[in-house]
């Protein structure tokens, strides 16, 4: 699939989603950060006495991860049924203004070399979260991220809406970028992202059999839409904050946008105290 089709694809699916309110987002810094974890929600007519006793009886589950925020065909037809962590998905080392910045859908060798070299200006590690086809198209742009220490994720292997697929296909999709990314990369992907933040439990599961976590984000820079450099830089400003995890794309597109809005707030959150880094995964 070529980046303009995969660009075409997302615009379709993506019409008419919504993006994730600030309860999501408040749920997912307090996740990042260590705090409290938010109560699943409850199906309507359903009571807090309800949702306790659903929550008393969840088990352990080897897909037992919830994405921290996002949007997709099914979140609506999900609520109150997925498995919620109650642990920190993730820690970001380190004290105070930490933020993780992560690019999807790529390498593209358009785009990626200026994020790269942005990056490296500055000295930041970012999360790049991969499509297997791009990879195996433009490997050296992935040895490169390997040799600037950057963190790898599996973005499956042709971007599809992995919910409407079957456990095999999904698993197919998942696996074959695995492969390819320890092949170029050096080591298995320890998180894997679903196109279009759409999750299910055969996502979660799978994804979890071969040895991943998921993430998602708590931030979106909407910068598939083309809204302007300047507004994506606004975006990035406006929802700074400790523990936030900021989505933004280097492929799928034209991405000229994204990289100039990168120029723009990566040395302003420098300025203004925060420290851009990558986490590393901790298991509930």
């Amino acid at each position: 699939m070529t980046t303009d089709h995969m660009f075409t694809r997302r615009r379709m699916l993506m019409a008419g989603a919504a993006v994730a309110g600030a309860t999501a987002a408040a749920g997912a810094a307090a996740l990042l950060t260590g705090g409290p974890a938010p109560a699943p929600a409850t199906a309507p007519g359903e009571g807090p006495a309800a949702g306790a006793q659903a929550r008393r009886a969840l088990k352990p589950s080897s897909y037992r991860l919830q994405p921290l925020t996002g949007y997709g065909p099914t979140r609506a037809r999900a609520r109150g049924r997925t498995l919620v962590r109650h642990e920190p998905l993730l820690r970001v080392s380190g004290i105070g203004r930490a933020m993780v910045l992560t690019f999807d859908d790529g390498p593209d060798p358009r785009y990626t070399p200026k994020v790269l070299r942005t990056l490296r200006e500055y000295d930041v590690r970012a999360m790049f979260f991969v499509c297997g086809e791009m990879v195996a198209a433009n490997k050296g742009l992935l040895r490169e991220m390997a040799d600037e220490g950057h963190v790898v994720g599996n973005h499956t292997w042709s971007h599809p809406l992995l919910t409407g697929m079957s456990p095999s296909a999904i698993r197919s999709e998942l696996e074959r970028t695995c492969e390819v990314i320890e092949e170029v990369y050096g080591e298995a992907p320890l998180w894997f992202r679903a196109p279009y933040g759409a999750w299910n439990r055969s996502v979660f599961q799978i994804g979890s059999d071969l040895g991943m976590e998921p993430l998602a984000w708590s931030l979106d820079t909407l910068d598939w839409q083309s809204p302007g450099a300047r507004t994506i830089t606004h975006r990035v400003a406006r929802g700074a904050g400790p523990g936030v995890v900021v989505l933004a794309h280097d492929a799928g597109g034209d991405r000229s946008q994204s990289v100039g809005a990168l120029r723009a707030y990566l040395p302003a959150l420098l300025d203004s105290g925060y420290r851009l880094t990558v986490p590393r995964r901790e298991f509930a």
